[in-house]
């Protein structure tokens, strides 16, 4: 029988090192853990890798410590615009929502517009009338509501009034992920973001689109990306990796390296991936400070870290 494996991210662009404290490490980290287990869980039991990445996913959108779902970073305007994406490597099945406000699991929505409909990006009422249809939960202004984001767009808007731009990564490379390869030997991406801290209302990034932020068939493999969206866009990040390895012959982590150590490093793209092969293999390059990852392989213990050594 074969084996699963499972990455985990929660956003390239982490808390600079000089800036963070054990206590917010040590948080950062049981968040991880706790989607890498919700995933696992899945796994363990014979479920999909689909299944497995949804489960993931929704554990990282209930945690504020993240920028997607409870988490989710604020526009010009003051609200909270979401985004997310599910793919399947079996047939290359997506689903996708952006610009969305009120389900509590933007990444279950993505999935419901996967399997109820014969689309693959909604946006604007439709998108949120395919969660009701669905029976997912809604919440109000309050849940999504945190203080630390709040402040960091006031933060950021002073900035700009004074003609500056912040240069913190996290301010852009907020986003959380999931990449799976069940024992059927079938793999899923997922990935949900609220976007950049401060970006106009109604900007999409490269989280909802296929290929782009999220990409999955089981040939060659699954990626779900994390960074500077417009970048990953315009180099069509995850399915770049996947070409790579069926025209070229690289291995996973051949491809992932090349695409975001050299493609994406050399034209602003800071940021990273995770990625899964279709033999379990697991790769998670990123070309900044750090980034929120965790990872696991049946038969082995979970592992988690934010920075290049921890």
């Amino acid at each position: 029988m074969s084996t699963y494996s499972l990455a985990i991210h929660g956003g390239a662009g982490t808390i600079l090192r000089t800036q963070m404290t054990p206590e917010k490490e040590a948080a950062y980290k049981a968040g991880l853990a706790r989607a890498v287990a919700a995933g696992e869980d899945v796994l363990r039991q014979d479920g999909t890798a689909m299944d497995a990445v949804t489960a993931a996913v929704c554990a990282l959108e209930d945690e504020p410590l993240f920028n997607a779902g409870r988490g989710a970073v604020f526009t010009t305007e003051g609200a909270q615009e979401m985004d997310a994406c599910v793919m399947d490597g079996r047939d290359r099945s997506a689903g996708a929502v952006a610009g969305i406000f009120g389900p509590r699991n933007p990444v279950r929505v993505a999935r419901a517009v996967m399997e109820r409909t014969p689309h693959v990006l909604l946006i604007g009422p439709m998108a949120l009338q395919i969660a009701r249809d669905a029976g997912l939960p809604f919440e109000e202004r309050d849940y999504f509501f945190t203080q630390a984001r709040w402040d960091a767009l006031q933060e950021t808007m002073e900035m700009r009034r004074k003609g500056q731009e912040s240069d913190d990564p996290a301010r852009r490379h907020g986003t959380v992920g999931a990449v799976a390869r069940d024992r059927a030997g079938n793999l899923a991406a997922a990935t949900s973001t609220g976007g950049m801290t401060a970006k106009l209302p109604g900007r999409v990034g490269d989280t909802p689109l296929p290929g782009a932020g999220t990409f999955a068939e089981n040939a060659t493999c699954a990626v779900s990306g994390t960074g500077h969206g417009e970048v990953f866009i315009r180099y069509t990040a995850g399915s770049e990796i996947a070409a790579r390895m069926r025209f070229l012959g690289q291995s996973l982590d051949e491809a992932a390296q090349h695409v975001v150590m050299k493609d994406l490093h050399d034209h602003d793209g800071s940021g990273g991936v995770i990625a899964i092969a279709h033999d379990g293999s697991i790769s998670m390059p990123f070309n900044c400070e750090g980034m929120y990852r965790g990872s696991v392989r049946e038969g082995e213990a979970p592992q988690v870290a934010i920075y290049r050594d921890a």
